[in-house]
């Protein structure tokens, strides 16, 4: 494995550890997820360059699409729970609390 891949491989591990143990606000969470976007497209946006396929530039260009309006959606989540709720944390968004 070389090491421009261990480093892609490691960023995405510890993106997921860090949105599975650091859950206390909702913005970490969502700056878990988005460095778990970025350690995709990064290797997804060199691959056709290393492969010489035109044929895939474009998937680099939809994963940053998806992940922008996923960012959009998180970010008004973050806005609506902060103004109902008076905090991100997450052990405040309760769904079975009325």
């Amino acid at each position: 494995m070389s090491p421009l891949h261990f480093s892609f491989y490691s960023a995405f591990t510890f993106s997921c550890l860090g949105l599975a143990f650091h859950r206390t606000h909702l913005i970490s969470a969502l700056l878990c997820l988005e460095s778990m976007m970025l350690s995709m497209f990064i290797p997804l946006s060199m691959w056709p360059i290393d492969n010489q396929t035109p044929s895939f530039t474009l998937v680099p260009i939809l994963m940053l699409a998806f992940s922008a309006c996923e960012a959009g959606a998180g970010l008004a989540m973050l806005v609506a729970s902060t103004r109902t709720h008076g905090s991100d944390h997450l052990h405040n968004l309760n769904l079975l609390q009325c």
